[in-house]
């Protein structure tokens, strides 16, 4: 009897060792144990990678979600042309539990980019293209997936194109959430280079101070071009204005290299996208303002990293004051600084519950009290 127990106990022990010993024969790939990972096993769960075209263009879609009646999250990635599919497997697992979470590589980003010559794109790529491919996307995976809406997430650089798009068609979405939220793009240079060169000089960074100096003041009435802006952001991303307490931040741009979504070929594509991307939308990008927008058209809910120095968090601070929406909401991650779901990715995600997701359920009783 006493054997037979013992048996027991040691039964499950022997089959993860006879797993192992049959796996010795190849080891899996860094990718391959992500993808093992990530995959959704669940019936009513979606994992869907297909490309559709959107304003001309095909561009990718990501869709991953553990049960298709949750709400959509559509994502707008960062950059000019940081796409975050590559990346999502490294916060986006447990949201997937309550949201059905949409990525999109925009147009000549990542995959996107390979799709179509450069040369045939670039005339499109301006910031109301951006807008109207994000709402063609909204409308095309709520017929697909039988939603009403939407909610609509950017970050850095896909704020921009968030916040236009909720203003066009605010029809579309239950609700904005604005991560790294860009308001002004010369306030967000001017304080993100006063805070390099400030923790430089208290720092004693000699080096860092001379190459400020170089292109102080900045912007100023100088042209911003992409060197000028290469040396501002290198100093304050330096100081922890990019990943919050780090002067390095390889895992983020590295990650990439794990995807299951992206080969080789697509991690290429990034730079190449970006540097397509940069220089054609830059004039655009420069003269960004958002401070007029006094009126708000669906609940908006602001991530603010404490010490995000790349899209700094007081312009947004500020504006979300000021500005009248059906409700609003800023929340402070203090221990987070631009790449706050890879930073707090917990926060991250009781924040969407608590705050964003009840405006998508119908359910007057779960819904955040309104603000002041």
């Amino acid at each position: 009897m006493l054997g037979k127990k013992i048996a027991k106990l040691l039964l499950p022990f022997l089959v993860l060792t006879t797993a192992a010993a049959a796996s010795m024969g190849k080891e899996p790939e860094g990718r391959e144990i992500v993808a093992d990972l990530e995959k959704i096993v669940n019936p009513q769960g979606v994992q869907e990678n297909y490309k559709v075209k959107i304003g001309g263009v095909d561009q990718w879609l990501y869709v991953r979600g553990q049960d298709r009646d949750n709400p959509i999250i559509l994502f707008i990635h960062g950059g000019p042309a940081s796409p975050s599919a590559p990346t999502m497997w490294m916060y986006q697992r447990p949201l997937e539990e309550y949201f059905t979470v949409v990525n999109y590589d925009q147009r000549a980003s990542g995959k996107s980019y390979l799709e179509t010559d450069p040369d045939a794109v670039r005339a499109s790529l301006h910031i109301d293209q951006y807008v109207n491919d994000a709402i063609d996307i909204a409308q095309y995976v709520s017929k697909k997936y039988g939603k009403k809406k939407v909610i609509l997430v950017g970050h850095s650089w896909g704020t921009i194109i968030g916040m236009k798009a909720a203003l066009a068609r605010p029809d579309l979405f239950y609700a904005y959430v604005g991560i790294g939220q860009v308001i002004n793009v010369r306030d967000n240079e001017r304080i993100s280079f006063e805070f390099g060169l400030a923790q430089a000089r208290k720092e004693g960074n000699q080096a860092a101070v001379t190459e400020m100096e170089a292109i102080a003041p900045y912007p100023g009435t100088q042209s911003i071009t992409r060197e000028r802006i290469i040396i501002a952001r290198k100093w304050a991303q330096y100081y922890g204005g990019l990943a919050a307490y780090r002067s390095d931040f390889g895992y983020y741009f590295n990650a990439p290299l794990l995807s299951p979504e992206y080969d080789q070929k697509a991690v290429a594509a990034i730079d190449q996208g970006n540097m397509l991307t940069l220089g054609a939308v830059l004039p655009e990008f420069l003269e960004v303002d958002l401070k007029p927008i006094v009126k708000f058209p669906i609940p908006v809910v602001m991530f603010m990293g404490r010490h995000d120095y790349t899209t700094p968090s007081q312009p947004t601070e500020e504006w979300l004051k000021k500005v009248d929406a059906p409700y609003k909401k800023g929340i402070w991650f203090e221990h987070a600084s631009h790449l706050v779901q890879f930073e707090e990715p917990g926060k991250t995600l009781v924040s969407l519950l608590t705050y964003v997701r009840p405006f998508a359920t119908d359910n007057p009783a779960e819904l955040p009290k309104p603000s002041p």
